[in-house]
C-alpha cells in the first residue's frame, strides 16, 4: 500500500550532512511506491521562534506550511544531527511551535542519528524519543545510529555495509508499522 511518508531534516544548517542522508532514505521510501513529504528545517523562517510559538502559534503562514506538511503524514523518519552532545536546538524550537496536543500524536516515527564522533547521536536519539513519546508518537525502536559519518557517506553513497543494513531494515520496519 503506498503512503505518503514524512522526512524531517532536523537541522538548519547549510551543508549538514543530514539533508544529503535524508535524501538517500528518500531514493529508498519512493522506490517502494512511497510519496515522501520533505520537511527541511533550513527552510523555516529565520524568526519563527518569535513569530510561531506561544501567543503566537497559527500566525506565522510560512510556519503554517510546515504543520501542514506534518499533517499530511503518519509516519516519518526524523534525521538527527548531534551538536553539542544532543539534539539542534531549532528542532526542539520546532517541535514547540506545533499545535498541541494531536501534532504527533499516535505518528510513526523513526529516528537516525548522525555524528562526526563515533556514537552516531545516540544521546540525542535518547533525549528525543522521550520528546516524542510525551507528545504521544510511537517511536520505532530501531534507532539508526551513523557515527562518523563523513567516513561511511559520500553524500550520495553508504560505504559502510552494517549501516547500509541497517538503514535498510529501518525502512522497511517504519514502512510496515
Amino acid at each position: 500500500m503506498s503512503e505518503k511518508i514524512g522526512i524531517i531534516v532536523g537541522t538548519n544548517r547549510t551543508g549538514a550532512l543530514s539533508l544529503e542522508m535524508a535524501n538517500y532514505y528518500k531514493r529508498k521510501i519512493e522506490a517502494e511506491g512511497n510519496e515522501t513529504v520533505m520537511i527541511n528545517l533550513q527552510d523555516l523562517p529565520e524568526s519563527f521562534a518569535f513569530s510561531a510559538l506561544y501567543h503566537n502559534r497559527g500566525k506565522d503562514v510560512s510556519y503554517n506550511d510546515f504543520q501542514t506538511n506534518l499533517d499530511a503524514v503518519s509516519k516519518a523518519f526524523i534525521f538527527v544531527p548531534e551538536y553539542n552532545g544532543s539534539f539542534p536546538g531549532v528542532l526542539k524550537t520546532f517541535i514547540d511551535g506545533l499545535r498541541y496536543p494531536d501534532s504527533l500524536l499516535d505518528k510513526k516515527i523513526a529516528l537516525v542519528g548522525l555524528s562526526s564522533g563515533v556514537q552516531g547521536n545516540a544521546i540525542g536519539l535518547s533525549h528525543l524519543d522521550d520528546i516524542l513519546s510525551y507528545m504521544g508518537a510511537n517511536v520505532l525502536g530501531l534507532r539508526v545510529k551513523l557515527g562518523e559519518i563523513a567516513k561511511h557517506f559520500d553524500g550520495k553513497q553508504i560505504s559502510n555495509l552494517t549501516y547500509e543494513g541497517f538503514i535498510n531494515e529501518q525502512v522497511r520496519k517504519l514502512l510496515a508499522f
